[in-house]
């Protein structure tokens, strides 16, 4: 997947087309220092904060710095064709991604060309990868439900369409996987998923381009790619470009699901970038505006109201934590911006638990509202009783005589866990979620020893699925419980038990 710099500056010359036709005598600087890809330009007065320039040898820039005596502007290409002297020109145009269904099962870079070897895309429009967020009035409040197919997420920290759910942990606890699922979860469902890897290695994002190909996923999924060994700046328009290509969606009143993986390595790239046109470092080294560069970013992600088109654009922002500080800049940050956190844990991951999702520590601020009725009716309670579970456990170490009811509670903590475990890229349609916890919340299962939960509830959603096919009609279409789905639902876990 490499980046040829002759497609960026055709793709940009295109863009640009003409812009020398009405060239006037401060459109044109000089540079006074190039390096490290940063080029300070003296001349170009009018200059607008994230224009690009053309430099000599097709190569573009981008305005980031707007100083009293010069223009600090990112180099989109490489900086040693440039030289001290060398004339610069304005475009009056800002950098634009090509948008629309064109894009569907391509894997473009930063600027939206096509790193794929899949030929050249087909589009009729561009967008620029700047704007500002929708306002509070043609929003509507989130209620429709995004599913993930993951049991611990749908039941406990529920995601709806335009929510911004962050997902965040230390490295190698899962969080790609759980993006992951949640994408091909979507399968079938009308919602285009962006991916959007941010510093990856690029064997990384091969091998996920391949998984969704192999799960036929690809065909409403878009890869947007800057690769670790790419320059700072096309790291940093990288999610900006997803963005700008989720929100033609939006406007034409679809769902999208953007992933961005990670804003760690984001907010580290735009430090650099920022360090080197001498943007005074904050805490951290981070300079002051790093909250407005999240803040603006995510805060496109929303739910459009009816009369403006009723799309809606759902983010799941990845960061990543050192030795899971959830205290540390960036990930405070982010908390904040977002509407609710997954958090990850490495002991939970380590001793098997996964998805390795923390009950406690992980929210979400959108809560029930974001389930269908019958998941919420045997969710409620989940977060509780695995509270209680963790509280008599960490108790239970000290002591070996236990009491009836607290043997009660670990039995029936220890089945909890179980059921939420899961295995990647097999994602769970909502009446098995719902059958399962249905099953587990009236204690079908607490007289059976832990190894044995997964193999009897694997067992039961196949006997109900052959047996009771209206259950799974009912639970699908209504989504609902009644008295009498109930007493159905309790007759065929009854009747499986009757015939293990």
């Amino acid at each position: 997947m490499k980046i040829d710099s002759s497609e960026i500056s055709a793709l940009i010359k295109a863009q640009i087309k003409g812009y020398e036709s009405h060239l006037e005598a401060d459109d044109v600087g000089t540079v006074i220092s190039v390096g490290d890809g940063i080029a300070l330009c003296y001349g170009l007065e009018k200059a607008m904060l994230g224009e690009l320039l053309v430099f000599p040898n097709d190569v573009t820039g981008m305005v980031m710095n707007l100083d009293a005596e010069d223009v600090g502007a990112v180099l989109l290409g490489s900086d040693t064709q440039i030289e001290e002297g060398d004339t610069v020109k304005r475009t009056h145009r800002v950098v634009e991604v090509p948008v629309g269904d064109g894009l569907l099962g391509r894997v473009v870079n930063a600027l939206g060309l096509p790193i794929d070897q899949k030929g050249p895309i087909e589009y009729k429009k561009t967008r620029p990868i700047e704007r500002i967020a929708p306002g509070v009035m043609t929003r509507k409040s989130v209620d429709t439900p995004l599913e993930t197919g993951i049991k611990a997420i749908d039941a406990m920290i529920p995601i709806g369409r335009g929510q911004r759910e962050l997902i965040i942990g230390d490295r190698q606890t899962g969080k790609t996987s759980i993006a992951m699922d949640a994408i091909i979860n979507q399968k079938g469902k009308g919602v285009k998923c962006i991916y959007v890897a941010i510093g990856q290695k690029n064997s990384s994002v091969a091998s996920l381009v391949d998984k969704l190909r192999e799960l036929g996923c690809m065909d409403y999924v878009t890869v947007v790619s800057s690769s670790a060994s790419e320059a700072a700046p096309n790291q940093y328009i990288a999610p900006f470009a997803g963005m700008a290509m989720a929100e033609e969606w939006l406007e034409s009143g679809q769902d999208v699901l953007i992933v961005f993986d990670d804003l760690s390595k984001h907010a580290v790239a735009y430090r650099t970038l920022s360090l080197l046109l001498k943007r005074a470092p904050g805490r951290e080294a981070y300079p002051g505006d790093i909250f407005y560069l999240h803040s603006r970013l995510l805060e496109r992600a929303c739910r459009l109201a009816p009369e403006f088109g009723g799309g809606s654009i759902t983010a799941l922002p990845i960061v990543e934590t050192q030795a899971g500080d959830i205290s540390a800049y960036i990930p405070t940050n982010v908390i904040s911006i977002t509407d609710g956190q997954i958090f990850l844990v490495t002991d939970y991951f380590a001793a098997g638990q996964r998805p390795a999702v923390d009950s406690g520590f992980s929210v979400s601020r959108v809560g029930s509202s974001a389930q269908t009725k019958a998941m919420k009716s045997v969710a409620a309670s989940l977060k509780i009783e695995l509270a209680s579970y963790r509280e008599m456990l960490a108790f239970s170490q000290f002591g070996s005589d236990l009491d009836a009811s607290t043997k009660k509670i670990l039995a029936h903590g220890a089945v909890l866990m179980e059921t939420l475990k899961q295995k990647q890229y097999a994602p769970y349609p909502m009446w098995k979620q719902v059958v399962e916890l249905f099953a587990v919340k009236a204690k079908y299962l607490d007289d059976l020893p832990k190894e044995e939960v997964g193999p009897y509830l694997k067992g039961l959603t196949a006997h109900v699925e052959s047996n009771h096919g209206d259950i799974v009609t009912e639970l699908t279409e209504k989504k609902n419980f009644d008295s009498a789905l109930t007493d159905k639902l309790r007759y065929a876990i009854e009747e499986y038990a009757r015939s293990r």
